[in-house]
């Protein structure tokens, strides 16, 4: 199998949020998720690993990404919609994260409307900082159970973080 193929199976082709326990999202919540769902699909690297000696199972994927009892669900699934993997993971290990990139984000949005170019970088170099540290930690919280780069793990916190905001 060339790069190529393995790049195309190594991929997520679909997401879905199951928000069924959440508050009515608002219409900029809405938004956010949208844009962030269309981003991960984008570009990604995202491979699920086997408990039995970290072996991947054969993709692409799709994912059904929900919040329920204050745990992240991903459901993982074939191309086929055949269940592949569940991961729960406690959002207490990511909760000050959140609650930080989300309160960085309100500031970044309100300077842009009001603030000096120099100030507005300043947040924003801090909004990075916070979404890469996000990043870092989804990667920690997925060790051992799916394999991703840093760019997908940033994308997959910005959906969480669009998916949290209602929380």
């Amino acid at each position: 199998m060339n790069n190529k193929d393995q790049a195309s199976q190594n991929k997520i082709i679909s997401v879905e949020l199951d928000d069924s326990d959440l508050p009515a999202p608002s219409h900029e919540a809405q938004q956010e998720r949208k844009v962030a769902v269309f981003d991960l699909l984008e570009d990604n690297y995202f491979k699920p690993l086997r408990n039995d000696n970290e072996i991947p199972y054969e993709g692409p994927y799709k994912l059904l990404i929900a919040i329920k009892d204050q745990r992240l669900i991903i459901k993982i699934s074939s191309n086929e919609d055949i269940l592949l993997r569940e991961i729960l993971l406690s959002l207490s290990p990511l909760r000050q994260i959140l609650k930080d990139y989300t309160e960085i984000c309100s500031s970044y949005y309100n300077a842009v409307k009001r603030l000096a170019p120099s100030q507005i970088e300043t947040i924003d170099m801090g909004r990075r900082a916070i979404h890469d540290e996000g990043g870092k930690i989804l990667i920690q919280r997925f060790d051992r159970k799916v394999e991703m780069d840093v760019p997908t793990s940033r994308r997959l916190f910005t959906l969480i973080t669009a998916l949290y905001l209602e929380n």
